[in-house]
């Protein structure tokens, strides 16, 4: 299909379905999100150059934002400032660092960007202005959306630095990478995967344990289970909220896109369910994640030098993470007692 004509079926897709989201707009259209937003080039949207890192350390300069991060099946929204906005060359990766946006930014991913203006009737003058990055598959990998107090000048001119001289409706897109199978139970040292899981001394280094030992993150959960893991209901994803909102535990939310991981930090407050979706609706964060989509939830205990990390870990039913919940710390610090006492009591559930 080409672009002028996906951008007429797309006209029509919105005037027949004005509630769906893009996201899922581009899935029943067969198509990619970057290609649909593409085919505003030229009107309400605006391509970008690519220099994505300077263009992140820009950020601040536009004051209160909304960071959004999400997955098929979570949404993390995230109101403040970017701040403290740095890279490593290592592996080719990023953070943005302050009580409000929190962010890893894995830069191999970011290989597309758009500046966007559609009609919103909470902006200040009737538009939603956003910055939208994609992967070279068109999935998105983070969004910044304007506030009332978001500064437009500076967005004005951030858009204008950072413009592409491609303003063309076509998007090309590569198809999306499946996954490597997993590696056979038979063919891992699965002793010396589990003894080199009890010497882990930080929570970071689990990501190198896993590839050391050529283990898929659903198959190491299943492998330790028993010793470090413990397979519980869907339902504790609730359960956990619950307890940790009525006993005021701050906790540590994580959802991931395959460009960025976004971070909560505190307490969780407000909670609705409007099913399949369960929601957390507090002023500065929102957490949208459809229990529908929780294939497999697991209670995850890794040891460091400070003493034992326990998260609850949800999974899709292709193995990929949909959030891991930790509680409020800092390295260096030991694990809060009553966010242990929480996960505790989910894996005396049986799944």
């Amino acid at each position: 299909m080409n672009a002028t004509d996906l951008k007429s079926r797309w006209n029509a897709f919105q005037d027949d379905h004005p509630n769906v989201r893009i996201r899922n707009a581009a899935a029943r259209l067969g198509v990619s999100e970057a290609e649909l937003v593409a085919t505003g080039c030229g009107d309400h949207v605006t391509r970008l150059n690519g220099n994505w890192k300077a263009l992140l350390r820009d950020l601040e300069s536009l004051g209160e934002v909304m960071a959004l991060t999400r997955n098929d099946a979570a949404v993390h929204e995230k109101t403040g400032v970017y701040e403290d906005v740095s890279f490593s060359d290592s592996h080719n990766m990023g953070i943005a660092l302050n009580d409000d946006i929190d962010l890893r930014l894995f830069m191999d991913h970011w290989q597309l960007g758009f500046a966007v203006e559609t009609p919103w009737s909470g902006g200040r003058d009737g538009l939603r202005r956003s910055l939208q990055f994609y992967d070279k598959s068109g999935t998105a990998v983070h969004k910044v959306f304007l506030t009332r107090k978001s500064n437009l000048d500076a967005y004005t001119a951030l858009v204008e630095t950072h413009r592409h001289d491609d303003q063309s409706i076509e998007q090309p897109v590569d198809p999306a990478e499946s996954d490597d199978p997993e590696t056979p139970d038979a063919e891992i040292d699965v002793e010396g995967f589990l003894s080199a899981w009890a010497d882990l001394e930080d929570t970071h280094d689990f990501f190198p344990l896993l590839r050391e030992y050529d283990v898929a993150r659903p198959q190491a959960l299943r492998l330790a289970e028993g010793q470090f893991t413990h397979r519980v209901p869907a339902s504790s994803l609730r359960s956990t909220l619950q307890a940790a909102a009525e006993h005021k535990t701050p906790i540590m939310v994580f959802v991931g896109s395959p460009g960025c991981i976004q971070i909560h930090t505190g307490p969780v407050n407000t909670l609705k369910a409007t099913p399949p979706w369960y929601n957390v609706l507090d002023p500065g964060f929102q957490l949208h994640l459809n229990e529908e989509a929780i294939a497999q939830a697991w209670v995850v205990e890794k040891p460091t030098r400070d003493g034992l990390v326990t998260s609850l870990e949800l999974l899709d039913a292709e193995g990929g993470i949909i959030a891991r919940f930790f509680g409020k710390r800092k390295p260096g610090q030991p694990e809060r007692s009553d966010w242990r006492t929480i996960v505790r009591e989910q894996a005396a559930t049986p799944a």
